[in-house]
């Protein structure tokens, strides 16, 4: 049987135009918004309409969106544009509609236009699930939120694009590893803006981001290198081609799960921040860091409340609970994630369990305005920190 996944998938490469994003509280009306219905960004209005809306006036367009391959509804994307408003939203799903309940936000929207007036739209909810869909589709979980590439576009400027060229013509081997191409992706992107330390220090939660995109960028650019003449030359066998498309996945997995860590590092060392990264506590436990270090942690007369922990987890709707024993010593666990939306009971149950939210500050936004006040920015981690130190 075929996954949600799999049909989603399938429903972009056959579609005239594709839109992702995380479900937010915004969208189910928890932040009190004027009304629940999935906003869509002003970038994404192609989605919709043949030409942008206008600020100073409504309009919309009624339509039918086929959900999960299962049922339709008639729905209504409109753009509001009088008053102090200039969105665009998918309203009216009907009565016993699932995907706007509390318990859906950090689930993955995705909307396929297959015609002006008929859609398919997919809610892909578990962890391994959004983390394949970024893998098999070759985009990062920072492009949500947008209008889904249909192949690579060389969207960075041209002395970043030369820089990756460079490192890529200088390769002796088929990969780098995931630490030289974090390492590679950073210096292109720092010399082709001027990133200083002290841009660095101004905003972290931006440059973090930026990093993140630039590495990204230059795996695409190895990757479209390595593989485009193989995937262009027809393979003898099924099990030939099953194991090229797993090399391919699992090396775009790899690299994801391992990126974070490697760009946190480099914040922390920009910092002058005393840390050390996958050290072995409590039953073998490996935590991403422990600041400010093994030797400071394995020490009983160490102040507890100068040690941190802090994991990194591109999405954590479920593997949170992962990082709970990581390290005994330390009650409340910090986690650094990506995940753009957590639903309230989702959160309740973190804060329950002394798990301390870290997001980029650009993301605050999509949490529940109750909760955005618990949660830190990378910046506002590193001033707690720095502090203790």
């Amino acid at each position: 049987m075929e996954t949600f996944l799999q049909k989603a998938i399938q429903s972009i490469q056959s579609s005239i135009i594709s839109f992702s994003k995380y479900i937010t509280a915004n969208d189910t009306g928890s932040t009190g918004a004027h009304q629940a219905g999935f906003h869509i960004h002003k970038n994404s209005w192609k989605l919709i309409f043949p030409e942008p809306g206008i600020k100073g006036s409504n309009k919309d367009k009624y339509v039918t969106i086929k959900w999960q391959d299962s049922f339709e509804t008639s729905s209504r994307f409109i753009y509001y544009g009088t008053g102090t408003r200039n969105e665009y939203r998918l309203t009216r799903f009907g009565k016993g509609f699932p995907f706007l309940s509390d318990e859906n936000i950090g689930n993955l929207l995705i909307i396929c236009k297959k015609s002006d007036e008929y859609y398919e739209a997919f809610v892909l909810k578990t962890d391994e699930d959004i983390d394949d869909f970024f893998a098999e589709l070759n985009i990062s979980s920072t492009d949500t939120n947008g209008i889904i590439p249909k192949q690579f576009e060389q969207t960075a400027a041209e002395n970043l694009y030369e820089c990756f060229l460079k490192f890529l013509s200088s390769l002796k081997i088929d990969f780098p590893t995931t630490i030289e191409l974090a390492k590679n992706a950073r210096n292109c992107y720092n010399n082709a803006y001027s990133i200083t330390d002290k841009i660095i220090k101004a905003n972290p939660d931006k440059e973090i981001l930026n990093w993140l995109d630039a590495e990204f960028q230059l795996f695409k650019t190895i990757e479209n290198d390595r593989y485009l003449k193989r995937i262009q030359t027809p393979f003898e066998t099924v099990e030939e081609l099953v194991i090229t498309a797993n090399t391919i996945l699992n090396r775009r997995k790899s690299r994801a799960g391992k990126s974070l860590e490697h760009h946190l590092s480099e914040i922390f060392n920009t910092f002058s921040i005393s840390f050390a990264s996958q050290t072995v506590t409590e039953d073998n436990k490996k935590p991403d860091f422990i600041f400010p270090g093994l030797d400071a942690y394995l020490n009983p007369k160490f102040d507890n409340k100068k040690l941190f922990v802090l994991a990194a987890k591109t999405t954590c709707k479920d593997r949170w609970r992962q990082i709970l024993n990581e390290a005994d010593r330390v009650k409340t666990k910090h986690l650094f994630t990506l995940q753009q939306g957590i639903s309230k009971n989702q959160l309740e149950e973190m804060y329950k369990y002394d798990v301390c939210l870290v997001v980029p500050k650009t993301y605050l936004q999509s949490f529940p305005e109750e909760f955005r006040s618990k949660i830190l920015t990378l910046d506002g981690f590193i001033n707690e920190v720095s502090t203790r130190q």
